[in-house]
């Protein structure tokens, strides 16, 4: 079991994390400690357990407008839209790649 040290607003605290995770703790850690400052920034300090309570709502808060906007709460309509905006993208690249297949051509027959 992995293990980091999390420092928000300046306290430390111990966290355990799967084998390998200590790089995404850290930064998930970090971010934690970026929002709590900007609640402070915002509100005021509110104390420790209040802020972080905060934070939190924030955060899921924040989740809960992404995925509503992404509708990623059904995997297989997730998969779905994947697949059209590969399917998009492809479509777009052919023809970009026509277009200049093109102008090679006019460029080629202008000289």
């Amino acid at each position: 079991m992995g293990k980091i040290t999390a420092s928000i607003r300046g306290r430390s605290y111990s966290l355990s994390c799967a084998p390998g995770g200590e790089a995404r703790m850290e930064e998930l850690a970090a971010r934690l400690d970026e929002r709590v400052g900007e609640i402070v920034d915002t509100v005021g300090d509110l104390g420790e357990l209040r802020l972080l309570v905060a934070a939190g709502i924030s955060l899921l808060d924040e989740l809960d407008h992404v995925r509503q906007e992404t509708g990623s709460g059904d995997q297989q309509d997730m998969e779905q839209r994947i697949s059209r905006l590969e399917r998009q993208a492809a479509a777009t690249l052919r023809e970009a790649a026509s277009r200049i297949d093109d102008i090679a051509e006019r460029v080629e027959q202008a000289t």
